[in-house]
């Protein structure tokens, strides 16, 4: 992973956004981490991060986005975060320990970790490495970066794959699930694609049950 040492935390700055929304730009000395904030009274968080291409809302609609605005209710503080070099393993790695570690500055202290395809095999490593990390979720995961996974526990797991995900195979979740310690979970929904629209009601559901649980165990 890059070298946490090197990566240095220099600033942040932010800017009110609508509905309760804020944009935050944290600088660090290797380009801006970026990203939007849902704040909410507590200490216990959410980090959403997208796949290869980086970006802020999610498959299945926007789900990171809608999902964050929900857990506010629930006292939950989300953190929508987009890579400084989207598709670059190693530093998405270091973005989301230090998206953790911003969010520890605010008292956010109990973090789960949510990352779709690419985003999976980086939310994986970041909850390894991260003690604020308390549970993590990855959505159509890739294998590769995901090798290592059984570290992660105690910690839970959830995987959440489609049966006929044609960009990265549903293979690709068995597979992390079988390297995983306890607690695991793997859910395949049937007639769903690489982007879980087809079942985006039920992943909203799911999403929101688990994470509010685990985050606050």
């Amino acid at each position: 992973m890059e070298d946490q040492r090197e990566l240095q935390l220099i600033s942040a700055r932010t800017r009110k956004l609508e509905r309760g929304q804020t944009e935050v730009v944290i600088t660090t000395s290797n380009g801006n981490i970026r990203g939007i904030l849902h704040p909410a009274n507590g200490d216990c968080g959410v980090i959403w991060v997208c796949g290869a291409l980086g970006g802020l809302d999610g498959p299945s609609f926007g789900i990171f986005k809608t999902m964050s605005e929900e857990l506010v209710n629930e006292g939950i503080t989300s953190f929508r975060l987009d890579y400084r070099f989207p598709g670059d393993l190693e530093p998405c790695i270091t973005d989301v320990v230090a998206g953790a570690y911003y969010l520890g500055e605010m008292d956010v202290e109990r973090v789960a970790l949510v990352g779709h395809s690419f985003g999976g095999a980086v939310v994986i490593q970041a909850g390894i490495v991260s003690a604020r990390v308390k549970a993590v979720v990855g959505l159509s995961s890739q294998t590769y970066g995901a090798a290592g996974v059984e570290r992660l526990a105690p910690k839970p797991l959830l995987l959440i794959h489609g049966e006929r995900d044609r960009n990265l195979s549903v293979d690709c979740s068995r597979h992390i699930y079988q390297w995983a310690g306890e607690p695991k979970e793997l859910i395949i929904y049937k007639n769903n694609g690489h982007f879980l629209r087809e079942c985006h009601q039920e992943l909203k559901a799911l999403l929101k049950k688990w994470l509010v649980e685990k985050v606050r165990e």
